[in-house]
């Protein structure tokens, strides 16, 4: 695994954001040029990366993806790889959920599966739940689109090493959004002569929190941020905005809810005669686990002797690999890195280099499950 470690190493070293990550995209394609993939596909979706290699007969397509980007957030960490880039850190492992499909392409490259084919693709613009939409409407995907896809992410908190699993919905579907009000400026010392924001901004930040309540199943909102007006003491605000994040275990819910704060921010809005506009953000489907594929990824784990964990509840946080369970089946994992280490987007967190061949181990084990029964 040295090589590996060493290829982390150097991207951990040299992160790039989401929609930039065109360096990081050319060190992947540095590293599978020897590898002799049957076919590479540049700039899918942006900067991201698809090799396909191709079994003896035909047979089923499988996908494993990683995210080729970073976080806008400082690497804080001392080591021989610390960012060389401030103000950007791979801070949440996408460094090594890399070298694990860089590892699986070696694999590829020197034993081709019985049947079938593996497309490895790098996706960039994870975090901010651009990446996956981009490829997916990307017209070259109609020809590499899976019949089962899958991706793993590493999981601060977990034993190390551990496969933590779950069918059905793994992790929230999120959206960021942004409720605009306008009214109309007024001189301070006549707010009658304008239309100030300023009550229907304070209803909405006492009533648009209660609204999960009125969900049947686990949804959140959660306030980040609200403006009004300017500081001008001379003058009565004509402005306001409110921005949020609603969260969900189910997207049907996730659409309630968007639908639940449009409803009251329309009335508060009528109510006070404002104009009113919407604005979303880094949106992110539910992560939805095919039950089908459970068993093989159990079994995966298993043949490796690693230890399995059922998670009985979804993850709060989001995962844009939540857009391909809405085009196949579909299965994510997570990989313990540890009960010590530095949870995700800290800038004390370093992806476990440990863990790359524990990666590479269960992606092989699920090729050769699949594949070989077709």
């Amino acid at each position: 695994m040295n090589h590996l470690i060493q290829l982390r190493h150097t991207l951990h070293q040299f992160p790039e954001i989401a929609l930039e990550e065109g360096k990081t995209a050319r060190r992947i394609l540095d590293f599978f040029a020897p590898l002799g993939a049957d076919r590479t596909i540049k700039g899918l979706g942006g900067t991201g990366l698809a090799f396909v290699f191709r079994g003896k007969k035909p047979g089923k397509r499988l996908l494993f993806r990683c995210e080729l980007d970073a976080l806008p957030i400082e690497d804080l960490k001392p080591s021989d790889h610390q960012s060389q880039i401030p103000g950007k850190g791979h801070l949440c492992g996408h460094d090594g959920h890399m070298a694990i499909v860089c590892g699986l392409g070696e694999t590829l490259s020197k034993s081709r599966p019985e049947s079938g084919e593996v497309v490895l693709l790098f996706q960039p613009a994870e975090e901010t739940g651009d990446g996956a939409k981009a490829i997916l409407d990307d017209p070259r995907f109609a020809e590499i689109r899976p019949d089962a896809a899958f991706a793993l992410h590493n999981l601060p908190g977990y034993p190390l090493h551990q496969i933590v699993m779950r069918a059905g919905t793994f992790a929230a579907g999120s959206t960021g959004m942004t409720v605009s009000l306008t009214g109309k400026t007024s001189h301070s010392a006549h707010p009658e002569a304008g239309i100030n924001p300023a009550q229907a901004l304070a209803n909405l930040i006492q009533r648009l929190p209660r609204l999960p309540q009125d969900l049947p199943g686990y949804a959140l909102l959660t306030l980040i941020h609200a403006e009004l007006g300017s500081l001008a003491f001379g003058t009565s605000a004509g402005k306001a905005g409110l921005s949020m994040t609603l969260r969900a275990f189910d997207q049907a819910e996730l659409e309630r809810l968007i639908a639940l704060v449009k409803r009251e921010a329309k009335i508060e809005a009528e109510k006070a005669g404002l104009k009113l506009d919407f604005h979303f953000v880094e949106s992110f489907a539910v992560s939805k686990n095919d039950p089908d594929l459970y068993p093989m990824v159990e079994q995966a784990a298993n043949n490796l002797g690693l230890s399995v964990v059922e998670k009985p509840d979804p993850f709060r946080w989001s995962e844009d690999f939540g857009l391909f369970s809405q085009i196949c089946p579909a299965f994510l994992f997570g990989l313990g890195a540890g009960e010590n280490c530095p949870q995700l987007h800290e800038g004390a967190y370093d992806f476990p280099d440990e863990l790359i061949g524990t990666g590479v181990g269960v992606f092989e084990e699920l090729s050769e499950l699949i594949l070989s029964k077709d």
